[in-house]
């Protein structure tokens, strides 16, 4: 119906703007994504961190080397306990970069099919119900990749849509989840499943004793997680999914990457494999430059930090989170899942981020309504922020 205008003797085709008003919180977008799983996965091999430390140095040093670093970067990590892909002992046999891919093929399989089958289990749904599987590693490569192996195993479907990455690393568990909201946000009828798959101890570089390879060394741990994720005209709040599984939901995310960065974070690739790139430089980009975006990013949503009632962020080690703490002017203790998690099973790259999403969403699950901020960085170096709610 076509509304008529009425001009009068002083008016215009243009009105007047309206009197000033107190600025108004943009309305919330409407939920596509809701989370209806999380399941994480760790090898049976766990080891305090005092059992790593001369383990390690034997691997990394030199004989008759002074040991005096590793074991302050090993003191000063927040990790108690690690789980690794093999035993200790092992991993002095591996001689060369196909040995330790063999290797992670074999454990990020077993792994894998274990968390897939988890996730779906606790989702009420069966692998023949997933429509797109996201799978992201970094530590390790294969082709056929893991996602196109496990579908066989584990019976999904011929026609299942598949989407392996590698480069992403510690950030590819946020990033993944957002990329699955932009798909179920074009196909709400579908079910989506996110599999990170990150064997940290098997690109350990043997006889390197530089700084970035003995600060992994003492860091990173081993692990495999998956989360269910169903649009919303999949019925997921219907009643088949299991206990717990209606949500929270994904609202927004977003997507930064930092010029000039490139060498911050990542690896050198040769012919001993994965060389770490970590950089010292990474808190201090974190601390100028990321509190700004992600105030930002909330403003859009007519949000604050404040209005934040649960903060999920990657454990990217000790420097990293007190960088993020101090740049969002958080409370002391917004970030303790975080370092729970660091100080349990390490730092596992993409897995960390969904292992402290299960813990929340199992033991501490926020009240209806609270909203979430999911986030984590890496190689690029990038940033990725999921908005969520309860």
């Amino acid at each position: 119906m076509r509304v008529p205008v009425i001009v009068g003797p002083s008016s215009s085709l243009s009105p007047s703007p309206p009197p000033p008003t107190a600025p108004r919180r943009r309305a919330v977008p409407a939920a596509a994504t809701t989370i209806a799983a999380v399941h994480t996965v760790l090898p049976p091999h766990r080891y305090s961190q005092e059992d790593l430390t001369e383990p390690i140095g034997d691997l990394c040093l030199p004989p008759g080397a002074d040991r005096a670093v590793l074991r302050r970067l090993h003191a000063s990590a927040a990790v108690r306990t690690r789980h690794l892909a093999l035993p200790i002992e092992r991993y002095a046999g591996l001689g060369d970069f196909g040995q330790s891919n063999d290797a992670w093929m074999a454990a990020g399989l077993r792994l894998g099919e274990e968390a897939l089958t988890g996730a779906l289990k606790k989702a009420g749904l069966g692998p023949a119900d997933v429509d797109l599987l996201v799978c992201a590693s970094i530590t390790g490569v294969a082709a056929p990749s893991l996602d196109a192996r496990l579908a066989g195993r584990m019976g999904l479907r011929s026609d299942v849509k598949r989407l392996p990455v590698f480069g992403l690393g510690c950030v590819a568990g946020a990033a993944g989840l957002a990329r699955v909201h932009d798909y179920l946000r074009g196909h709400p009828d579908d079910t989506a499943v996110l599999l990170t798959v990150e064997l940290c101890s098997l690109t350990l570089q043997q006889r390197d004793d530089s700084h970035a390879n003995l600060v992994a060394a003492a860091l990173f741990g081993d692990g495999a997680a998956a989360l269910v994720a169903r649009g919303s005209g999949s019925g997921s709040d219907s009643g088949r999914a299991g206990p717990g599984a209606a949500g929270p939901s994904v609202v927004a995310t977003r997507s930064r990457l930092y010029p000039d960065t490139e060498r911050l974070l990542g690896w050198d690739i040769g012919a001993g494999g994965f060389r770490v790139v970590i950089d010292a430089g990474v808190p201090g980009i974190v601390r100028d430059h990321f509190g700004r975006h992600l105030r930002a990013f909330l403003a859009e949503h007519g949000l604050t930090t404040d209005d934040i009632g649960t903060w999920i962020c990657h454990p990217g080690g000790p420097r990293v989170l007190s960088a993020v703490t101090d740049t969002l002017g958080l409370p002391g203790d917004a970030l303790d899942s975080a370092w729970r998690s660091l100080a349990a099973v390490g730092n596992m790259s993409s897995a960390s981020v969904l292992h402290i999403l299960q813990s929340i969403r199992e033991s501490r699950r926020p009240e209806p309504g609270t909203w979430g901020m999911l986030m984590a960085m890496g190689p690029g170096f990038c940033t990725e922020l999921v908005l969520l709610r309860w």
